[in-house]
């Protein structure tokens, strides 16, 4: 592991932040509210970090969004010059109606290592640990993909799992999936926390995600997946002429390009997420007599080991 590895700090503080800040609208309906905690305590966070950084990932391009803007620079003076990859809140809508799998989520990487993907729509297909490369694609069926996933597993399809957000648009995939023998697990949004259930499938039963969500999140769950040996494919979804256009500004002009995990993320990093709500993967926020708990996943390319810790924390912030 590189001197400039042990530099980076971890992500985790980031998230922890975050979610704790989040957590105090949960149920309460206003999406734009938590968001704004979230995205505030994030950026706090971070500008406490003995970095350079700059924001790879974040809330927008920079004009579009006022904060964790692409190209921001955060951190305290001195440090290894970092890239951010950050979504303080992926699942704000969840937060409002406080349902599972609402996230934070921060990536810290080296310089460059983060491929600033355009603010649309890709199709994906992910899968965690522990299979040959290759055993699933995007360009096989959903039928196909279980087929061979099963007989990688040593299962029958009837006991692969598969996540796909519970949209309009899926509608032939979750009827491809079950003609195929699959169980699905349908998610109301937060795709993130999606690609991320396939880390553990003995806890989530999700061995496989499908579908179309978000470029940006997709390129942070690849920096988890890469750093414990899941595979990940996905192609941006340019159906229209704006889309088409900003992706060519962007340097993304070709709409039939292949994005795998190794080509979203590259190097060293260290990836975190904190669960605001609750989720199969882990166990949401809780407030208590002065004490917060925070449950987080922790993994970086160096240890490929997936951390699980659950932290007791003061609270110190009166309720919002």
């Amino acid at each position: 592991m590189s001197l400039a590895f042990d530099g980076f700090p971890d992500p985790v503080r980031l998230t922890q932040a975050a979610a704790i800040a989040a957590a105090r609208y949960r149920g309460r309906g206003d999406e734009q509210a938590a968001d704004r905690a979230a995205i505030a305590a994030m950026q706090d966070e971070a500008n406490r970090l003995a970095v350079r950084g700059i924001v790879a990932i974040g809330e927008g391009e920079a004009g579009a969004s006022e904060v964790l803007y692409s190209g921001e620079h955060l951190g305290a003076a001195g440090g290894p010059a970092v890239d951010f990859g950050l979504d303080p809140l992926d699942g704000a809508t969840l937060c409002a109606r406080n349902q599972p799998n609402a996230l934070a989520v921060a990536v810290i990487a080296g310089r460059g290592a983060l491929l600033a993907l355009p603010e649309t729509y890709m199709e994906k297909i992910a899968v965690g640990p522990g299979y040959p490369a290759g055993t699933v694609a995007l360009e096989l069926s959903p039928a196909e993909n279980i087929a061979r996933l099963s007989k990688a597993k040593g299962v029958s399809p009837a006991e692969i799992g598969v996540c796909i957000l519970d949209r309009p648009r899926h509608g032939r995939l979750i009827e491809a999936v079950r003609a195929a023998g699959a169980r699905i697990r349908l998610i109301g949004d937060g795709d993130i926390a999606g690609v991320l259930f396939a880390l553990d499938p003995t806890r989530t039963g999700v061995d496989l995600y499908l579908g179309v969500g978000g470029a940006r999140e997709g390129a942070l769950a690849a920096a988890a997946l890469r750093c414990v040996g899941g595979a990940m494919e996905g192609r941006l979804v340019l159906d229209s002429a704006e889309k088409r256009a900003n992706a060519a500004r962007l340097g993304f002009a070709d709409p039939h390009r292949l994005f795998t995990a190794e080509d979203m993320t590259a190097g060293e990093l260290r990836f975190a997420a904190s669960a605001v709500t609750d989720s199969p993967l882990l166990a949401g926020v809780i407030f208590g007599e002065g004490r917060i708990s925070v449950s987080s996943i922790a993994v970086d390319s160096g240890a490929k080991t997936l951390r699980r810790t659950t932290a007791e924390l003061a609270d110190t912030a009166q309720t919002a």
